[in-house]
């Protein structure tokens, strides 16, 4: 295996580990979306559960930058307004999905939920889509 391999290992053993520990110690499914939702919302305990959680995404690109001494390489080419678009997509398409790929993809189907399968296929099959789109119309977007 490469770093590269190495690092992803690691990245996904966290976030199953996370995921692990949250539902095993609080009773909590790990989607994001739904633990800064509630954010605003849960009061106490949970609230702070949550506020952690949040966090500890916050704080990991830094906590990586930092162990290994450089920022993990990203390239966007994507323009602003596609990017604004897209992040409105997300967020509809979570409210209406009732959860994200975090809460179904990694919670969810580890937790064999059919609502979660059927959620996680539709979001890769909207992925293939928007990925044959973008090809097909020369990725101007």
């Amino acid at each position: 295996m490469t770093s590269i391999d190495l690092s992803a290992l690691a990245g996904g053993a966290l976030i199953g580990l996370s995921v692990a520990l949250l539902l095993l110690l609080n009773g909590r499914i790990a989607g994001i979306s739904g633990l800064v939702a509630g954010l605003g919302t849960d009061r106490g305990e949970r609230r702070r559960v949550d506020a952690a959680f949040v966090a500890g995404l916050l704080v990991g690109p830094p906590a990586f930058a930092w162990l290994s001494g450089a920022w993990p390489e990203m390239r966007i080419v994507a323009s602003l307004p596609a990017l604004v678009v897209a992040g409105l997509l997300v967020g509809f398409g979570t409210r209406l999905g009732s959860g994200c790929t975090s809460g179904h993809g990694v919670a969810g189907l580890a937790r064999l939920s059919p609502r979660s399968l059927v959620a996680v296929l539709t979001f890769l099959s909207a992925g293939m889509a928007t990925v044959a789109a973008a090809r097909a119309f020369g990725g101007a977007w």
